[in-house]
């Protein structure tokens, strides 16, 4: 495989990633504001501010979300989580490609 090729693929992960951050950047908020206004139990649990807090992000990978019965808590933590995980998954693959293209060059 050619290392300009490879160098391509990682650039194109790192857009996938962007794009992951897109959304991510749509949906968490709103979440965050579904859950400010709906649930102070699971605000207590995030804290204020929690936009970038790890322990928010580790609630969200776990899908904790799920515990709460409410759809709407679902609908807009679901496409936030998985987002995240189009963010982690772009990043990696990009690392990685950019490696396998750098020792290819």
């Amino acid at each position: 495989m050619d290392a300009d090729l490879v160098l391509f693929l990682a650039l194109t992960a790192f857009a996938v990633a962007i794009a992951g951050a897109t959304a991510f950047v749509i949906f968490w908020p709103l979440a965050l504001v579904h859950i400010r206004d709906r649930h102070p139990q699971i605000t207590a649990v995030l804290g204020h501010g929690a936009f970038l807090k790890p322990k928010a992000l580790a609630w969200l990978l776990r899908a904790q979300y799920r515990a709460t019965p409410d759809p709407g808590l679902a609908g807009l933590a679901a496409p936030a989580r998985i987002s995240l995980l189009v963010i982690l998954g772009g990043l990696a693959m990009g690392g990685v490609l950019w490696i396998v293209g750098q020792a290819l060059a």
